[in-house]
């Protein structure tokens, strides 16, 4: 077992481990056990990080994209290089199993690889002028200035690495406050990029209480951009302080992400991915399929077969056990969170198959739980579980199957599953989600756009989107002197 790291900000350059404002406990959500004390950073440690943005800001945004890319690569590599200690520090914090963190480190190299080489990429564009006294007409894409990063616990490198690599990557610095119950592995990350050779006061972390913190910085006048990933109620909250500020902000927040299986889907094939699939992470994911809609035909082979499956899956603390397949929720709050879903689906308004109840003992844990029709007005249907809970509701038509899918506010992810192309084609149309997965569950690559409508948020990271979403698009109309 790799070492808890000493937990440290960094601010203008300069590691700082005494938080201004205290500090927190950081708990192994496996044992209930501290594993260290968090720094929580103080108002005068906030404003000397964004004094060193904003100082930063001009020599950064002038460093030329090769540069840019550069540093970048170096970054990715390092962590690459230090994936299998950082894994181990992941799944302490954060409870995942080990091969999950290892998954999750490995790909945010290729993620920071992809922003860094848009760097060298994007220059912009030429537009044909329509007379003689134009000589062009560009545009190009300017770093917007120093940014706010605000990332949940859920996956502590991965969606960091989006933020930073994208924003760094544009010429922007930041600004950086991961969640308060793994502060170490986005410690680990900035290191990274540090010892890459990044400029002091690029990137700045800090610590400390969410909302104060969040309302600080996005006031601040230094700042130009807030990017944050986590709840609705939250990201509606700080998506209205930006714009009293008329600052960009871009959220990407929850889903209750559908799952249509039609009679013309390969059953098995399905049954299989959707219960391997929404298990990982305990759940505790954006994009997690949890409302699974099978057509009446085959509803009691996937009940049956899913369910089977999921009691099958082996719970417990994969810092002790590395053939648990799932870990705990993150936090006692969750818990309580799943048992008021499932107590809500009792009596006629659902039958629960399998799992249900908490699991006794130290840490957060609750079993892999599936309820077969749970009623449409039921707690499950229209919030967000955000746990290792899936519903199965049978369906008529393919249309009705569209209907239910489509009849929440959240959209970031959808999936279906039919062996008919036409089919097929109508489902990824008629989906009403950012992203949609048709025969698969992949919705992200480093080279692809991640995001959602609706209460799921707007705007995108990852792809060429999470490079220009840190950008300011600019004309300049050139013409002759003198006319």
């Amino acid at each position: 077992m790799t070492a808890y790291p000493t937990l440290t900000m960094h601010i203008g350059g300069q590691w700082v481990a005494d938080g201004g404002a205290g500090a927190m406990d950081v708990v192994n959500p496996s044992t209930g056990a501290v594993l260290g004390q968090c720094p929580k950073a103080s108002t005068a440690q906030l404003d000397a990080a964004l004094k060193a943005a904003g100082d930063a800001f001009p020599a950064w945004s002038r460093t030329s994209g090769a540069d840019r890319h550069a540093i970048l690569r170096r970054a990715a590599d390092l962590l690459r290089q230090r994936a299998e200690a950082i894994s181990h520090v992941v799944t302490a914090e954060m409870g995942k199993p080990r091969a999950q963190a290892l998954g999750e480190i490995l790909s945010s190299c290729d993620i920071i690889d992809f922003l860094g080489e848009e760097a060298k990429r994007r220059g912009g564009r030429l537009i044909p002028t329509r007379g003689n006294a134009l000589i062009a007409q560009m545009v190009t894409h300017e770093p917007i200035g120093p940014a706010v990063l605000l990332t949940p616990w859920n996956f502590p490198v991965n969606l960091p690495a989006k933020k930073i690599a994208g924003a760094l990557a544009a010429g922007c610095t930041a600004i950086f406050k991961p969640a308060e119950n793994t502060p170490a592995s986005a410690q680990l990350l900035v290191e990274c990029f540090i010892d890459a050779g990044l400029p002091e006061g690029v990137l700045n972390l800090v610590h400390g209480d969410p909302g104060p913190i969040a309302e600080h910085l996005i006031a601040s006048p230094v700042t130009r951009k807030v990017s944050f990933t986590g709840s609705t109620a939250i990201g509606k909250q700080l998506g209205a302080l930006a714009a009293s500020h008329m600052k960009r902000f871009a959220p990407e927040l929850g889903g209750h992400a559908p799952v249509i299986v039609s009679k013309n889907a390969d059953v098995a094939r399905a049954v299989a991915m959707c219960a391997g699939t929404k298990f990982r992470n305990a759940g505790q994911v954006c994009v997690s399929p949890t409302r699974f809609l099978v057509a009446k035909e085959i509803y009691e082979t996937f009940v049956a077969d899913f369910a089977a499956r999921a009691s099958q899956l082996k719970v417990g603390d994969p810092g002790a056990d590395e053939s648990v397949d799932m870990g705990p929720l993150a936090h006692a709050r969750r818990v309580t969170a799943m048992e008021q879903v499932v107590a809500d689906a009792g009596g006629n308004r659902g039958e629960v198959v399998t799992g249900g109840k908490a699991i006794g003992g130290s840490g957060f844990f609750f079993p892999p739980t599936v309820i077969a029709n749970p009623a449409p007005d039921s707690r499950f249907m229209t919030e967000e579980p955000f746990g290792p809970i899936a519903g199965i509701v049978p369906f008529e038509n393919i249309e009705d199957a569209v209907g239910i899918a489509n009849s929440l506010r959240y959209g970031l992810a959808a999936y279906a599953f039919s062996a008919d192309l036409d089919e097929a084609h109508y489902l990824g149309r008629a989906l009403r989600a950012g992203m949609v997965g048709i025969n698969q569950l992949i919705v992200s690559s480093p080279e692809t756009p991640f995001g959602g409508i609706g209460d799921s948020g707007f705007g995108s990271e990852g792809g060429e989107e999470g490079y220009l979403a840190f950008t300011d698009t600019k004309l300049v109309m050139l013409a002759k002197a003198g006319g």
